[in-house]
């Protein structure tokens, strides 16, 4: 169940609009979030018949969509935690890069499982909530009736307000990724890792 809401969840906020990427987004975090549920589903429904019979043609409209929300190579720093010491911002971007892939791939394959926004409610802001991290909670309906809480992490850039991690019943996906790779970036080096990451020879679980 939890692979499943973390392919489906951290998607929610994949429903951008790229003019927005083009200049600094002046929305806050709960309307990103808001608005994401409202595109994505809303193009899900319009060609789930088209996605549905060649999943991959929705991979670049994930792509599309989703980078332009995500902080990417903060969201990489913090997987690399103390591994990433000392690298270069070329090295970064290339292990950025190849993260993205990831998150494309696995959230596109997931996205077609989601058919309601309904089943999606954005809570009321929360606590002290700062440009250093502001966290937009909401909760997803399960097929039993129960809830489960997702919370996605914010912070303010030059471009607006982006995105760089989400917690899926208390698991953060920065978390679960940095435990890992870290220990394989510093035991092969993070040119190797990102080699392996890219090429789909390294096997993340959630």
């Amino acid at each position: 169940m939890r692979k499943w809401l973390c392919t489906l969840l951290v998607l929610i906020q994949s429903g951008g609009n790229l003019a927005w990427a083009q200049e600094a987004d002046q929305r806050d975090p709960q309307q990103i979030i808001g608005d994401a549920i409202t595109h994505t589903l809303a193009m899900l429904e319009e060609r789930r018949e088209e996605f549905a019979a060649n999943p991959a043609t929705l991979r670049p409209l994930v792509r599309e969509d989703l980078l332009p929300l995500l902080d990417l190579e903060y969201s990489a720093r913090l997987i690399l935690g103390k591994a990433g010491r000392g690298i270069s911002p070329e090295q970064l971007a290339a292990f950025a890069e190849a993260m993205s892939n990831v998150l494309v791939n696995r959230y596109s394959d997931g996205l077609l499982r989601f058919r309601s926004d309904k089943q999606v409610e954005v809570l009321p802001a929360k606590g002290k909530n700062t440009d250093k991290l502001t966290r937009v909670r909401t909760r997803i309906r399960l097929e039993n009736g129960g809830f489960a809480p997702v919370d996605y992490a914010f912070h303010k850039t030059g471009q607006g307000w982006k995105a760089f991690d989400v917690t899926v019943e208390g698991i953060s996906y920065v978390i679960t990724f940095r435990n890992q790779i870290s220990p394989q970036v510093q035991s092969d080096g993070i040119d190797q890792v990102t080699a392996e990451i890219a090429a789909g020879n390294l096997k993340i679980n959630e």
